[in-house]
């Protein structure tokens, strides 16, 4: 019913209350009984058909469409008050005594009615004013009677109505910052801007501004009115994610930084749009926002710039390739994205360095949360030269941008992990960005013993890696054994889940790297970080484990005492871990066969 509403127009909804307004007046006309009562009610009635008639007026001018919202509800509420003004001026016509007898009606019925219809009067007169005023006035804040109990609600529908049709880019500022105001007071609020077609104008507000001060206000917003799954989807449904993608190309610096702040929160949120995201190519304009930012590191950029997918970005597309060629003759033989990126570089120099770091920050970020569990989007990262960018950015920044830019390539390397040809195409021996990224990574985990922050995601990323290294490649693993014994038990519990991947069986060469963990001096390291807590006890375990079983004879092993510990957790840990109660009985088996040179009466484990 409500959507069926909804399709009719204003013009159509007003039909029906101006005529139940022309019928209580007749049937007042004809009372018998009440005859004062039922003249107070026509008197309103008369009142309320003028102003639905100045209503549809209103809504009948040229000009831009009005935010109808408040205007419907207003109107479906008159309509229900007049329909039971109706029934009432009914019941007092001739007709009979008998009827009367069994009609009750009373003056307290009258009164009843006539308050509702002073109280749709009201609202609909602070609804065409507020429709009529938002073009010329600016926010005019009054409280309905149709928002006495829900005050909030008055709120959002003045400031809905700045953004949609403020006369003003200083009114549609004010409408857009009140929403944000309102959206992070509580999460209820947010939920009746949505509900009252926020998201639309706002959208609209994102595109055209007009101003870059409008922008950024209804970006805000947006932001402010991402806080679940549904949201995202529901802004999305809206058209969010192409817009925002052309803005993240040709907006001003400050648009971009909100709108990939935006980009970020609706990725970290909601799985799906990451994909939809995926589809428009949103990796490539923030990549080549941190390409702006290392251009003089190095030559290579991006591949080709995406073809437009309509009339908008046709246009918008024609003059970005109507500045290149101009700019490409005076930068000499370039790519068209190498001179893209000049282009941005040269435009980010216009803004001071606070802008343009947090510019950066935040498309840092966005690629970040793009990334999470994103297959498509890792790749794209991949394909721009990504992990190039970011591994410059790691090496030379500080604070948020490296920590964002280290946690996208932790992402990355995480979807690497198990996609196989990602992995050996993206993170071979011979790749520049691999390289580069490595270094970095091992760089962060030698260097940074102060910071946690950073160390553990360094860890994870190299760990997501152990299956891309050679046996020769033993300067990964130095490091990663170095932490075992770290004062930060997190960072040591990390160290030995990475260093377990290294040596878990599904590694062809988990032998030479359990030989290699072991030469490193891991073994007595590894003992005392299994009495740390729990969590290190569990994940030292298993590594230890896998370095029993694939290289049982070990020396260091039996020095260590390694049997002893396994003999010990069997009785305490591995009852609450189901993953040791398969694991401790290989790795005991073989050290009871190779360190004792006993023969125990236990059959022999499926090594």
């Amino acid at each position: 019913m409500e959507d069926k509403q909804q399709q009719q127009s204003i013009q159509d909804l007003l039909a029906l209350p101006i005529k139940l307004a022309e019928l209580v007046k007749k049937f007042s006309e004809e009372a018998e009984s009440y005859r004062q009562e039922c003249g107070e009610v026509a008197k309103r009635a008369d009142l309320l058909a003028q102003a639905l008639r100045q209503a549809a007026r209103l809504t009948s001018a040229g000009g831009p469409p009005l935010y109808e919202r408040p205007l419907r509800r207003v109107i479906e509420e008159a309509t229900k008050n007049l329909d039971r003004a109706l029934t009432l001026t009914k019941k007092c016509r001739r007709s009979g005594v008998l009827k009367r007898v069994f009609t009750i009606t009373n003056v307290a019925d009258f009164r009843k009615v006539q308050t509702r219809l002073d109280n749709s009067y009201a609202d609909l007169k602070w609804a065409i004013d507020t429709s009529s005023s938002s073009s010329s006035s600016g926010l005019t804040l009054s409280f309905p009677p149709i928002a006495s109990v829900d005050p909030i609600l008055s709120w959002v529908w003045s400031y809905v109505t700045l953004v949609h049709s403020g006369g003003t880019p200083e009114d549609r500022i004010e409408g857009a910052n009140g929403l944000a105001s309102l959206a992070a007071d509580s999460n209820r609020n947010g939920q009746l801007i949505i509900e009252e077609g926020g998201i639309p104008p706002l959208l609209r507000q994102l595109k055209e501004g007009p101003m870059p001060e409008a922008q950024v206000a209804a970006a805000k917003a947006l932001v402010s009115l991402t806080s679940d799954f549904e949201r995202v989807s529901f802004i999305t449904a809206h058209g969010a994610v192409p817009l925002m993608v052309q803005l993240l190309w040709d907006a001003p610096t400050c648009v971009q930084t909100e709108v990939a702040r935006l980009v970020a929160k609706m990725a970290a949120l909601n799985l799906l749009v990451r994909e939809d995201f995926t589809h428009e190519d949103a990796v490539r304009p923030l990549v080549s926002q941190l390409a702006a930012e290392t251009l003089d590191d190095s030559k290579t950029l991006l591949p080709p710039h995406p073809r437009p997918n309509n009339l908008h970005n046709v246009v918008q597309s024609s003059i970005r390739v109507n500045k290149l060629q101009g700019a490409s003759y005076s930068h000499g033989c370039r790519s068209e994205d190498e001179v893209l990126a000049l282009h941005h570089h040269k435009e980010r120099e216009k803004e001071s360095p606070e802008v343009r770091a947090e510019l950066t920050v935040q498309c840092a970020r966005a690629l970040w949360m793009l990334a999470q569990g994103s297959e498509s989007n890792s790749r794209r990262i991949i394909e721009t030269k990504g992990l190039l960018r970011l591994a410059k950015i790691i090496e030379k920044e500080q604070g948020d941008l490296q920590y964002n830019c280290l946690m996208a390539v932790m992402e990355v390397t995480s979807v690497a992990e198990w996609v196989p040809d990602l992995r050996r195409t993206a993170f071979r021996t011979n790749s520049p960005a691999a390289s580069a990224v490595i270094e970095q990574l091992l760089r962060i985990i030698e260097r940074c013993n102060n910071s946690q922050s950073l160390q553990i995601p360094a860890i994870r990323a190299i760990g997501s890696l152990a299956r891309t290294f050679s046996a020769r490649e033993t300067f990964v693993i130095t490091p990663l054994v170095n932490k075992l014994g770290h004062r930060n038990v997190d960072v040591a519990t990390e160290a030995a889940i990475a260093l377990g991947k290294f040596t878990e069986p599904c590694n062809f060469l988990c032998v030479d790297h359990s030989k290699t963990i072991i030469e490193f001096g891991g073994v007595p390291i590894l003992i005392r970080l299994i009495k740390a807590d729990e969590k290190a006890q569990l994940h030292g375990l298993v590594l230890l484990s896998y370095l029993a079983i694939h290289v049982a004879k070990s020396e260091a092993l039996g020095q260590a005492r390694a049997l002893t510990a396994f003999e010990l957790a069997s009785r305490t840990v591995a009852a609450q871990h189901p993953s040791l109660k398969e694991l401790l009985p290989k790795a005991m088996y073989q050290l009871e066969l190779y360190q004792t040179g006993g023969h125990p009466h236990n059959e022999p484990y499926d090594l």
